[in-house]
């Protein structure tokens, strides 16, 4: 198995785009399945036991809020 390169990607959506994205989210979460979303051309497959967490940073007269999944990959 090829090795896995490290990210730190940001993409920017159309709120219409952000909005299908996010409810595709939701709808698997809430039927516990895995979720499948393409980042910059990599295809990841979120799976049903990730952990959830939000996190809010202020710094410079901004403030960011991140809903955040967290899993591991097979290796």
């Amino acid at each position: 198995m090829a090795t896995r390169r490290a990210r730190d990607i940001e993409r920017t959506y159309t709120r219409t785009q952000f909005v299908q994205k996010l409810r595709r989210l939701a709808d698997a979460i809430e039927q516990r399945r895995p979720f499948v979303i393409a980042v910059a051309g990599e295809r990841l497959r979120i799976p049903a036991d990730a952990e959830f967490n939000v996190e809010h940073e202020r710094e410079g007269g901004k403030d960011e809020v991140e809903f955040q999944l967290r899993w591991r990959t097979p290796r």
